[in-house]
């Protein structure tokens, strides 16, 4: 059976499909038989980036394809290594059956407590539903200054939750290259790349 990473969320546009998709890259480099299962049908995000990586002929190849249902994606997880569910802005309900099957699940935010204070509440749910803490992290996205990563980090930690190291700063060059199919560890920046494989590397540490 697959190691299960859940990216989840409320709320649309936090970074689920940004850390999704370089998760799966940064697996399947290192030689894992890995899978993104998009469960927003109706953006399919993922599934658009995948054609465009398939397009541009970069390696390694990333499998991702769409699913109705979190059922439907883990009916196929005996075939892979790593199974990452890019989970849709959707009712708690949905969420906590996708955390349910997970080893790990990760939910993407920003800085500004328009953002932290409703990510709190959604772990808040789960783990008053039966999650266990130690399976709920945190990534931060979108930050603007190190400062601004501190209190960020520091206002989830008290809530009770663990957060990735690193976290993403608001660049437009990780916008470009996900434009153009590949992965936040793939800019033409290497200090942005740097700055991803951070987050990417504690996320990865999570799970294996």
């Amino acid at each position: 059976m697959a190691t299960v990473v859940a990216l989840v969320s409320q709320k649309g546009g936090v970074g689920k499909s940004t850390l999704s998709r370089a998760l799966a890259r940064e697996a399947a480099a290192g030689g894992l038989r890995v899978k993104v299962a998009d469960l927003d049908t109706q953006q399919g995000t993922s599934v658009d980036w995948h054609r465009a990586r398939l397009n541009a002929g970069i390696e390694p190849v990333v499998s991702v394809e769409a699913f109705a249902t979190a059922a439907q994606a883990l009916a196929i997880a005996d075939g892979y290594d790593l199974l990452i569910i890019d989970g849709p802005a959707r009712t708690s309900q949905a969420t906590l059956e996708i955390a349910k099957s997970a080893n790990l699940v990760v939910q993407p935010t920003g800085a500004s407590l328009d953002d932290l204070r409703p990510a709190v509440r959604e772990f808040h749910a789960l783990a008053k539903a039966g999650i266990p803490a130690d399976r709920l992290a945190f990534a931060l996205n979108r930050i603007g200054t190190d400062a601004e990563e501190a209190e960020a980090r520091a206002y989830l930690e008290e809530a009770g939750y663990s957060v990735l190291a690193g976290g993403l700063f608001e660049r437009p060059a990780y916008r470009q290259a996900q434009n153009e199919g590949r992965s936040i560890t793939e800019t033409r920046f290497p200090k942005l790349n740097e700055r991803a494989d951070v987050l990417l590397q504690s996320l990865i540490d999570r799970v294996v």
